[in-house]
């Protein structure tokens, strides 16, 4: 159903289907999206310049811009008639980037999330708790219909409502939890703090929607007693279902027969090769309502194009570092939370929730890291806080080169998310 003979397909026919179908979605948009097509024209470029593949390097890159400049509808290359569904990025920063499905791109996504799923040991045996948000957030409906697709059967829970969530998880039994790793840590806590780890059935977590550490996987592991997954998406690409992790767990699977990967340089837009880090651009394969090209998704991450231990063949993706807009510059080094997060889960006596808060002090912009501790009776012992700070300030010097703040506060003092984690406030 979800086509495994084609993740294990040799790397030669790939790239022929790949191109198959890149020169499809190149006559596509001429034909029928006319907003891209006066982007290409803008820059350059005409139909006949691209005849294969290779030639993606010249094109220029779409990225949010697009979306706001053409919003709500402008980049579709289908008349409003033919979709039948619609979700939307978050919107923090305005209105939001609109993604299109007709029913044709809706039967790919389904098969996408099947994959993903599949991948992760999820079978026809098995009890999905939805813990995410639904909506016009693609990864509620997303996981949803796929693991339907795939005869899974569904609870609904969304976010929210922990107390509910736990009893519907032990009630109902169970077996897989989807939801952000936020959400996942979120509820794995309240289970430790409940004792109700040895009452539930849960084995494996498929968690999306943000990025997270392997310290942070491993503590929802921990807690849950399960094998934590991890998979991607975006709602401009089609949202979850781009890549998942499969049980060995070494990257996540990118679905190339729908989805042509590029690393570039963040700067130059340089195009880098196998191994190097940097910021992935993908250009949907498939995609009949929104068909794009080389969209920069801002998550810095590499690829690696051997054959994994499972047998697939696809490239994978390493966990994301970050986004390129998310990254923070304090004094010139270039910081992401992720490698702050990476060293307080290593630390004692301190918990997982953080928040981070940059300030300009004298033309001179500072970092403050708020921790949280695990037992508030520490508060009390001057010397414990002080060996606490100073181990954590001397990691982070190690690895960041950079001097920060350390401010530890009592347990439960830092915002808890359900969707996606907001652990950066910039007050400059």
């Amino acid at each position: 159903m979800w086509q495994p003979d084609i993740e294990t397909m040799g790397r030669e026919k790939l790239r022929a289907l790949q191109e198959e179908r890149f020169l499809k979605t190149w006559n596509h948009i001429w034909d029928n999206a006319p907003a891209q097509r006066g982007i290409l024209q803008a820059a350059g470029v005409e139909r006949g310049d691209v005849t294969s593949l290779a030639d993606i390097a010249k094109l220029p890159f779409t990225d949010k811009k697009a979306f706001a400049d053409n919003y709500p509808f402008g980049l579709f290359a289908v008349p409003r008639e033919k979709i039948i569904r619609l979700h939307g990025t978050s919107g923090t920063t305005g209105k939001p980037a609109m993604g299109a499905y007709t029913a044709s791109d809706m039967a790919v996504w389904k098969d996408l999330i099947a994959r993903v799923c599949a991948a992760a040991g999820v079978t026809k045996q098995d009890l999905a708790q939805v813990s995410f948000g639904y909506g016009l957030f693609t990864g509620g409906f997303g996981l949803h219909q796929g693991l339907e697709h795939m005869g899974v059967c569904v609870l609904p829970m969304s976010s929210g409502q922990t107390e509910k969530q736990l009893m519907m998880m032990r009630d109902m039994g169970a077996t897989v939890l989807i939801s952000t790793p936020s959400y996942a840590l979120y509820l794995s806590e309240a289970v430790r703090e409940h004792g109700i780890k040895g009452e539930l059935k849960l084995r494996v977590g498929l968690f999306g929607g943000e990025g997270h550490t392997s310290e942070m996987a491993a503590q929802i592991e921990e807690n849950l007693g399960i094998t934590a997954t991890s998979n991607y998406g975006l709602c401009e690409l089609t949202g979850p279902g781009v890549s998942g992790e499969c049980l060995y767990r070494e990257g996540m699977h990118i679905a190339e027969d729908h989805f042509y990967a590029e690393i570039i340089d963040p700067e130059t837009g340089k195009v880098l090769p196998e191994g190097e880090m940097g910021e992935l651009v993908v250009t949907p394969l498939s995609r009949e309502a929104l068909p794009l090209l080389r969209y920069r998704t801002k998550d810095i991450t590499r690829l690696t194009y051997e054959t994994c231990r499972c047998g697939r063949t696809h490239a994978r993706m390493a966990p994301t570092l970050g986004r390129s807009d998310d990254m923070l510059i304090i004094r010139g080094v270039n910081v992401f939370p992720s490698q702050i997060e990476s060293v307080l889960i290593r630390q004692e006596h301190i918990g997982p929730h953080y928040m981070l808060v940059v300030r300009r002090e004298s033309a001179m912009d500072t970092l403050e890291i708020q921790v949280e501790l695990i037992d508030g009776s520490v508060l009390e012992s001057y010397s414990m806080l002080e060996r606490i700070r100073n181990n954590i300030q001397g990691k982070i010097k190690d690895i960041l080169g950079l001097t920060v703040k350390v401010t530890l506060v009592a347990p439960q003092t830092i915002e808890r998310f359900m969707g996606k984690a907001r652990r950066v406030r910039d007050e400059r």
